[in-house]
């Protein structure tokens, strides 16, 4: 598991009887005792406006426990001899006739920005037709209501109405340093008000498919629930928002991660002057470097972000990029690995002039670029032809979206992966798989895209076979993979 499930947990923690007192929040310094800090007076100033968010998801294309199987089939034309088939097969249940709706519990945290009820979370943990519910410490409880979200960052702004609320300090993401102290508050597994301490693991990581978010890697135990709750310095204030985990079991296993708070300052900003997000664009598809590569480009070291291909008409080739630049420094800041271009452009205000140092046949340059605005088309552009470094790494598979324009062609309606490449040692290519194979479905969940099957994959448990529905000549078609730890 990648990214921190949705789903409420069975049972949800009401007692408040062991936790932290109500008290107006304010940035609080945790003591150190016999060289350990102390955490007590900063979880009692911070608890106050950290949120438990819970709800409930409709879900018009889920299944019933019945209907599990049927979850996720492909639209086929009216007239398709396979409708045809599932309508005799199935009966009056067939998938094509019978549309249904389920719901799902929500479980999420969350902490209030400003005193008149603004709440960041995740915004995995509010998308879609959902009912939200906010409970605060002193267990008063307010419907929350969407004021924007964005996907990029999976970020939203939720707003209550309230006055007087505590409220937590944000802090400087960009002074954290490895080795740093932290704090975690959130609502796992629905026992709200749960804090956990660690140390920052890392800076800057670079996750698949995530190329707009260097995440801040901490070792601070965070589970289902804890999405959205804030990550605490020792002073009090916020300098992630606590988002994904890594785990083959799907609980905690050492490694979570969490949004810069300077990225979540500048989307929420944008989300309350405009509703919306709005990201830079450069236009060139990069991919890192290695060793050898390195050497054939004459440098000593891997280094720098190297420009596979540049967008005809982009602000990049309008600058003069080219294929084979190596990109050294963007608007001053270095570029050490091709992750870390992404949210440095994404970042750039929208026609600002910036000067990038490129290395061009072995020789240093600045190139001056205007920077442009992305847009949808040309993120999922550059998101279907961005190369798979590990792709599924678990499944041994490398996936693309495929184009809006080719769906008709296939029978679907609705969005899907293929399979573009395959590790023939691996369990995809043991279970049956086959490049070329269209992935609808992945443990009776609905695969949209690279990046929802990259979370699916990794929030999977192992050890147990997983059914996957798949698209091959045409012929929908059922296999079970099991997943290695």
């Amino acid at each position: 598991m990648l990214a921190l499930t949705t789903q409420a947990c069975a049972q949800d923690s009401s007692d408040s009887s062991h936790a932290p007192s109500a008290a107006q929040s304010s940035t609080a310094t945790a003591p150190q005792l016999s060289g350990l800090p102390d955490f007590t007076q900063l979880v009692h100033k911070a608890a106050p406006a950290v949120v438990s968010i819970t709800g409930v998801r409709i879900i018009k294309s889920g299944a019933s426990e019945q209907q599990q199987q049927q979850q996720a089939m492909p639209d086929l034309p009216p007239n398709s001899p396979f409708r045809q088939f599932f309508k005799h097969f199935f009966g009056p249940n067939n998938p094509f006739d019978q549309p249904f709706e389920s719901k799902e519990r929500i479980l999420g945290s969350g902490f209030i920005i400003s005193s008149n009820g603004y709440i960041v979370t995740n915004r995995h943990v509010v998308v879609g037709d959902t009912e939200l519910k906010v409970r605060l410490l002193d267990r008063h409880e307010y419907t929350a209501k969407v004021i924007g979200m964005d996907k990029r960052t999976d970020l939203a702004l939720l707003k209550i109405d309230a006055k007087d609320l505590p409220t937590l300090p944000l802090g400087n993401s960009n002074q954290l340093q490895v080795g740093q102290w932290i704090l975690a508050i959130g609502n796992p597994f629905g026992f709200d008000y749960t804090a956990t301490q660690g140390i920052i693991s890392a800076l800057s990581r670079n996750l698949p498919d995530e190329n707009y978010v260097p995440f801040i890697q901490t070792d601070a135990a965070v589970n289902p629930g804890n999405s959205g709750g804030p990550l605490l310095n020792l002073q009090g204030q916020v300098v992630g928002v606590n988002s994904q985990i890594y785990t083959n079991s799907g609980g905690f296993m050492g490694l979570s991660f969490a949004i810069p708070i300077n990225i979540v300052k500048d989307v929420i900003d944008q989300i309350k002057a405009h509703g919306k997000v709005s990201y830079g664009w450069l236009g060139v598809m990069v991919q890192g470097m290695d060793q050898s590569l390195a050497q054939s480009f004459g440098l000593q070291q891997p280094i720098g972000a190297l420009v596979a291909q540049v967008e005809p008409n982009s602000p990049a080739a309008k600058a003069g990029f080219k294929s084979g630049d190596i990109i050294l420094d963007f608007d001053g800041k270095p570029v050490k690995r091709s992750g870390d271009l992404p949210p440095l452009v994404g970042s750039t205000p929208i026609g600002t002039v910036v000067p990038v140092e490129i290395l061009r046949d072995g020789k240093h340059m600045t190139l001056k670029v205007k920077i442009g605005k992305l847009n949808e088309q040309q993120l999922k552009q550059a998101s279907e032809k961005a190369p798979v470094e590990n792709g599924h790494g678990r499944m041994g598979i490398a996936t693309e979206t495929i184009p809006h324009d080719q769906l008709g062609e296939l029978g679907l309606k609705h969005d899907a992966v293929v399979i573009k490449a395959m590790n023939p040692n691996g369990v995809a290519a043991q279970s049956g798989l086959q490049i070329g194979d269209i992935i609808l479905d992945f443990d009776r969940h609905r695969v949209s895209s690279s990046t929802e099957l990259n979370r699916l994959v990794r929030e999977a448990p192992a050890g147990r076979p997983i059914p996957i529905l798949i698209l091959r000549d045409k012929m929908p078609l059922f296999t079970a993979i099991t997943l290695p730890k």
